[in-house]
């Protein structure tokens, strides 16, 4: 059984299970590393699922998409062991062109069913203007589309039927986190990241085809991280990740 992460209302049960759905290699380290790397720490099992390679997330024209994804996806293998992380499952889809269709939510569902978490952690489902690179369209397609398969394509028998034929048996998610990127909304959780904020500064600067352009990104990562344990009204000096919490049973 795994052990408490710390919050800024107190100690809370780490699940047992966990599985982490985002658009492009780095998603998962921006918006949840820290929590990530506390989760491995209190004893959860912590897999990622990434929609695309991330193969159009750079402008040089030189190197192939087939070289970047290479990179990327070595790059986000690299950042996963940083906090912990061993199991990285890769879907695929184009990068800049992620659709919420059957197709990806038959993929998502598929990799719920094998993994079998307790909780998901996805992007938000809706744009923050404010901040528009985590607005990208792939990140709201892969939100709307992993909603929709933990609620209610990967517990329904009768949803993407060829699941079942390939002996994917239906499971039923406890619990989504879903990034924080606005104003707090619903029952909102803010994890405390004090202690593996380094992992998670590691794990970003694993991704150095996309933060090596980012000066001082420490200092970056620690402003947004307060500022987060600040609308918390956690403790001066303390860093979090937030989290709006949906109830899915």
């Amino acid at each position: 059984m795994p052990e408490t992460i710390s919050t800024a209302t107190g100690e809370v049960q780490a699940p047992e299970r966990v599985l982490v759905v985002v658009a492009h290699p780095d998603d998962v380290d921006f918006g949840t590393a820290g929590t990530m790397a506390a989760l491995v720490n209190a004893g959860s099992h912590v897999s990622y699922c990434l929609v695309t390679s991330g193969e159009a997330g750079e402008d040089d024209m030189t190197r192939s998409a087939e070289a970047l994804t290479a990179l990327r996806q070595g790059e986000q293998h690299a950042a996963a062991a940083a906090v912990g992380v061993e199991e990285v499952h890769w879907l695929g889809h184009s990068d800049g062109r992620v659709i919420n269709d059957l197709n990806l939510r038959r993929d998502i569902s598929r990799v719920i069913r094998t993994v079998r978490p307790d909780v998901v952690v996805t992007q938000p489902t809706a744009p923050n203007w404010d901040r528009i690179y985590g607005s990208h369209p792939d990140h709201l397609a892969t939100a709307w589309a992993t909603m929709a398969a933990v609620y209610p394509d990967s517990r329904n028998p009768r949803a993407h039927p060829e699941l079942l034929r390939e002996g994917y048996a239906p499971h039923s998610v406890s619990q989504v986190w879903m990034m924080w990127m606005a104003a707090p909304e619903g029952t909102m959780m803010h994890v405390d990241i004090t202690d593996t904020f380094e992992q998670k500064v590691k794990a970003l600067r694993c991704h150095s085809s996309q933060t090596d352009r980012i000066e001082e990104l420490e200092d970056l990562l620690r402003e947004w991280a307060s500022g987060v344990a600040s609308t918390a009204n956690m403790t001066k000096g303390r860093l979090a990740e937030g989290f709006r919490v949906i109830a899915t049973d």
